[in-house]
């Protein structure tokens, strides 16, 4: 018997997880399996392997239980629990479940009178009058489903980026798995690296088509198939997004068109009509005959333009701007050189000094700033005054034996009146102030206001932490005046953070912008609070290149003698 891959595995124990949460079951060990899912489609190691070796319970959020299960389902191709599950449930349970109203009870009611087992069964059943004649249903129930028939299949959910990416490569993975040979991207919103996504999106090449659109149907995640053509196919998810799969009769036409907003394709279909040439999704032409194209810049440069990047395809000047300027200069993560903003056990941090520092040296990093949170983050082991010798001990105790060098920094919390929560003396002592509002959230406008000028404009600022304060689908960001607060920033010499954490990606790419053109530097930070924190620093880094931001424009992409005189604060 074939084993199964990792994904393979990881969509059995997502299936068996959304089986036990309709189920009603244990919701803990749901989670457990959901998660386990995760993490299984996350591991580099060969799952094979880690069977072979028992080393299945070294993976993050597997424990024997969940080990038992991967066992069972790599050899067996299935487990005992998910055939329970499926022999106890009715067929189509998960898509079902999620219309609004549709309880076990009723799902299991519809089937076994009406052998409803899809969605698309159910609308029809409703709209032929069957729905009502089901004991315990009614007419009203009935138009009460449609109702929620409608709401399911028009929603608009947002997923985080990280989690996006997630599926988007995995099934990019799964299809190359069926399709050899096959060229496949990914592109839209993920590609420009928004900070929350409602569609993954991939391209694959004509040659490829057929085969790639059945595996798509095919994918586990994939609940309804909402269009389907002989070039394109839109499906909804289980997570309650939208999959597309685009065919492409030219790839390069067809990454740029999918990629980028409509404003700045519309835009480039512009300036081509201005070179006598014809673009649209399936290549560019002229006078009818295809102009050969191998890459997106060649596309760009035949219109005469240099190539933009991904992130930048928004139509906000960036067209006009790639008319003599290359971007060769927007921020990498290769440039970047420190580690900033980043927790230890001496607050809310997961790994010691010691440890944070080894691994970043590991990672090709010049620097370390240690920036634990102030005594009002009591919440988070906020560092009191007296604390802070016995940290300051410890990072000279780790400085010996590495060679990342390392700074002594704050995150040091705004109060209420703008002031830091260390007395002066304390924080002239400091390398580095990060200074972050962490309470008084909902402050009205003017006093919100009031209180981040005052801290702006406090000798001892230097960066402003995770900015806003908002939370990407959770929390609203602050309410304050933007640009005079950085205004003040501006005027004060002090640097702004763009956070790496895929739930902050604060600041938002517009305000980056405006504080680029007001001339205020930045610091890309991974708010690390574990050393596996350090891997989110690519989102900080796709989230600065949204905004356009150069390297010149970024402190940690600076020396460890320029950046610890950069952030140094005044006496």
């Amino acid at each position: 018997m074939r084993t199964m891959d990792k994904f393979e595995i990881a969509s059995a124990l997502r299936e068996t997880g959304l089986l036990l949460s309709v189920a009603g079951g244990n919701p803990y060990k749901a989670r457990a399996y959901l998660n386990g899912a995760r993490s299984v489609e996350s591991v580099q190691q060969d799952i094979g392997t880690l069977i072979a070796e028992e080393r299945l319970t070294e993976i993050p959020g597997i424990g024997p239980s969940l080990a038992a299960s991967i066992v069972e389902l790599y050899r067996e191709g299935s487990s005992k629990v998910l055939q329970q599950l499926k022999e106890e449930l009715p067929p189509g349970i998960i898509e079902l479940s999620s219309v609004p109203g549709m309880t076990l009870k009723r799902v299991q009611a519809l089937h076994k009178e009406l052998g409803v087992s899809s969605i698309a069964e159910l609308e029809a059943a409703c709209h032929d009058g069957l729905v009502r004649t089901v004991k315990g249903f009614g007419a009203k129930l009935e138009k009460s489903i449609l109702a929620g028939i409608q709401a399911y299949q028009t929603r608009q959910e947002k997923i985080l980026l990280v989690d996006g990416r997630r599926i988007a490569l995995r099934l990019q993975s799964h299809i190359a798995g069926a399709v050899k040979g096959s060229n496949i991207e990914v592109v839209g919103e993920i590609r420009r690296w928004h900070e929350a996504v409602d569609t993954v999106e991939l391209v694959v090449d004509r040659a490829h088509a057929k085969s790639a659109i059945a595996s798509f149907k095919s994918f586990a995640l994939v609940t309804q198939v909402e269009e389907e053509s002989n070039n394109f196919i839109k499906a909804r998810l289980a997570e309650g997004i939208l999959a597309e799969l685009h065919v492409a009769e030219n790839m390069s036409a067809k990454l740029i068109e999918t990629t980028g907003s409509a404003a700045h394709f519309q835009h480039l279909q512009h300036i081509a009509e201005g070179h006598g040439l014809k673009l649209d999704g399936e290549g560019l032409s002229k006078d009818g005959l295809l102009v050969e194209l191998n890459s997106e810049e060649s596309l760009y440069r035949s219109i005469g333009l240099n190539f933009v990047p991904p992130e930048l395809r928004e139509d906000l000047g960036e067209i006009d701007e790639a008319k003599d300027t290359d971007f060769s200069d927007l921020i990498s993560i290769d440039d970047v050189r420190g580690m900033t903003h980043c927790h230890t056990t001496f607050s809310d941090g997961r790994d010691s000094v010691e440890e944070m520092a080894r691994v970043a040296e590991s990672m090709g990093m010049e620097y370390l700033t240690i920036t634990d949170h102030s005594p009002l983050a009591h919440y988070a082991g906020g560092v009191t005054v007296d604390e802070l010798k016995k940290q300051w001990e410890e990072i000279d105790r780790v400085q010996e034996s590495v060679n990342i060098r390392l700074l002594k920094g704050t995150e040091c919390d705004i109060l209420a009146d703008g002031n830091l929560d260390y007395p002066d003396a304390i924080l002239e002592k400091f390398d580095v102030i990060i200074a972050s509002v962490h309470s008084r959230f909902k402050l009205d406008r003017g006093k919100m206001t009031k209180r981040l000028l005052n801290c702006m404009r406090n000798k001892h600022f230097k960066i402003w932490g995770h900015p806003l304060g908002r939370l990407v689908l959770r929390r609203e960001p602050i309410d304050c005046d933007v640009e005079k607060v950085l205004e003040a920033i501006a005027e004060s010499n002090a640097a702004v953070e763009i956070n790496s954490d895929p739930h902050r990606l604060d600041l938002e790419p517009r305000w980056a912008r405006y504080a680029r053109q007001l001339g205020i530097k930045f610091i890309i930070s991974t708010d690390a609070h574990a050393t596996g924190d350090y891997r989110n620093l690519k989102y900080g880094v796709h989230q600065a290149r949204r905004a356009g931001l150069r390297k010149a424009d970024v402190l940690n992409a600076l020396s460890f003698r320029e950046f610890k005189n950069a952030v140094k604060p005044r006496p």
